[in-house]
């Protein structure tokens, strides 16, 4: 290497290294924020009030364990009004004891 080669050699372009960094630095910030925010955003829906907890003795033996508001007295029959069924109770002593 030449004297002039060791004293005129160009420098490192540094503008392009700075803006990587800032490109770099902005993408951690914004992926930064959009965790934070994701994490803090929590939507509930909203309980319904299904009532208190009833058993439901069926002349079989067998127990329904269910809540007051989906039971429905209609012409003398107990229906059970879920959202996806309905069953036929009658026949059947509500109970109100709470269960787990």
């Amino acid at each position: 290497m030449s004297r002039f080669e060791k004293y005129h050699t160009k420098p490192k372009n540094q503008f392009a290294s700075m803006t990587l960094i800032l490109i770099l630095a902005c993408a951690a910030v914004m992926i930064g924020i959009y965790i934070y925010a994701k994490s803090s955003i929590v939507i509930e829906a909203p309980k319904k009030d299904l009532g208190e907890k009833i058993i439901i003795e069926l002349p079989s033996g067998k127990q329904v364990f269910t809540y007051e508001n989906l039971i429905v007295q209609k012409d003398d029959k107990l229906i059970y009004k879920g959202e996806r069924n309905t069953l036929d109770l009658t026949g059947g002593v509500i109970k109100y004891e709470d269960w787990d």
